[in-house]
């Protein structure tokens, strides 16, 4: 098999040849760190793992008045997708001085009002260190004016001819304007901090039900685009709905309620979806699988801060999704032998792998990790076969 029939014979839980072996997003400080910069598909060539394109170009809808935010040029991050904007939902950027932080405040301005919000980058990453949702009447602002991207499956057909059998072509659902996540409830955590939304759950869960419903809807709207579009994974998800931040009974409520109905709209438009999960997964493993995803990651050990089994794991709900993940890279990237990194990867293989229907993995982002491990890693997933 080539890696892209690999990946998706394990994606559609079947039995491929030798065990699917790849990485999850490539971070920027890792290629420039370590590997003298080279690209995504470079690194996935030298290491021998099977590749993943990441793609998430977006389109306005024209007809709606819609037009591409002349402030945010295209990029060559493969993860960028560039803001929607019109007369009525405008976006402006101010940079504040900080001697720590590059920082950035954003400032979207409607006709009823204005709102803002504050992102913080460092050579590693970015985060929210203002929320744009200040005050509950804000969402009426979002539902009235914010606009809404489509998918550019052109682009994702292109880029998708270009790259071939290589590997799988892999995207997101768009989150919030400016910064924000691929599932409902973790797009609403970041547009109102997951303290607050947590505690408005139980204060006032009418309107957290009326925000997450906007941001379903405005995904609704992107994923009718999708029907045509070459993608062979979409991601769904994000850490804010992990058992390590909020309860199964919110999970069961406000989560799955949402991201169930883009998950069905998903096939429908014949789309796969994965739902990424980055902290605990034990308590909510069937409510995840229950949503019909065709795959879930990210499966993390518990000496990673996660809770996985991956055996119990693998027999609870393995004949029913693809598993994707459940490596730990912060103990066999770094600081260890090529043999503990080897006969880690074999443990993963043989809780999880037999059968088919999984990936290998890290668990989500790694920065700092030895290229002589990662060798490892995709060396010995060569030689964990099915046949």
């Amino acid at each position: 098999m080539n890696s892209r029939q690999r990946l998706l014979t394990a994606i559609n839980r079947g039995i491929p040849d030798q065990l699917p072996v790849t990485n999850h997003h490539l971070m920027d400080y890792f290629r420039i760190t370590y590997m003298d910069g080279i690209s995504n598909n470079e690194i996935f060539d030298h290491f021998g793992l099977d590749a993943i394109h990441w793609t998430a170009p977006v389109r306005p809808d024209f007809s709606a008045g819609d037009y591409y935010d002349p402030t945010d040029p295209p990029s060559s991050n493969p993860l960028h997708s560039r803001r929607i904007v019109n007369d009525n939902w405008q976006i402006t950027t101010e940079e504040i001085p900080n001697k720590e932080y590059a920082t950035t405040r954003y400032t979207i301005t409607t006709p009823k009002g204005k709102l803002t919000a504050v992102l913080q980058s460092n050579q590693y990453t970015t985060w929210v260190s203002e929320h744009l949702l200040k005050e509950k009447m804000d969402i009426d602002l979002i539902s009235e004016y914010a606009t809404a991207p489509l998918c550019d499956f052109e682009q994702v057909n292109n880029e998708a001819m270009k790259f071939g059998e290589r590997g799988i072509v892999r995207g997101h659902i768009p989150g919030f304007d400016i910064y924000g996540q691929p599932g409902c409830w973790q797009d609403a955590a970041v547009l109102v901090g997951i303290e607050k939304l947590i505690m408005a759950t139980f204060d006032d869960p009418i309107w957290v039900h009326e925000l997450l419903e906007i941001l379903c809807k405005r995904k609704e709207i992107f994923i009718r685009s999708l029907k045509g579009a070459r993608y062979d994974l979409l991601e769904l998800g994000g850490g804010d709905a992990s058992s390590s931040v909020i309860s199964p009974k919110i999970f069961r409520t406000f989560v799955a309620p949402y991201d169930a109905r883009l998950i069905n709209l998903a096939h429908e438009n014949g789309q796969r979806i994965v739902y990424h999960t980055c902290g605990g997964m034990m308590p909510i493993l069937e409510d995840i699988a229950n949503m019909h995803p065709d795959a879930m990651e990210t499966f993390t050990p518990r000496e990673m801060g996660g809770d996985i089994n991956l055996a119990e794991a693998k027999k609870r709900i393995g004949e029913r999704v693809c598993m994707i993940g459940g490596f730990d890279q912060s103990h066999y990237f770094w600081g260890c032998s090529e043999a503990e990194t080897r006969l880690a990867v074999r443990a993963c293989f043989e809780t999880a792998g037999i059968g088919g229907g999984f990936i290998l993995c890290p668990s989500d982002h790694f920065f700092d990790a030895d290229p002589k491990l990662l060798a490892a890693f995709a060396s010995e997933a060569h030689l964990c076969t099915y046949q």
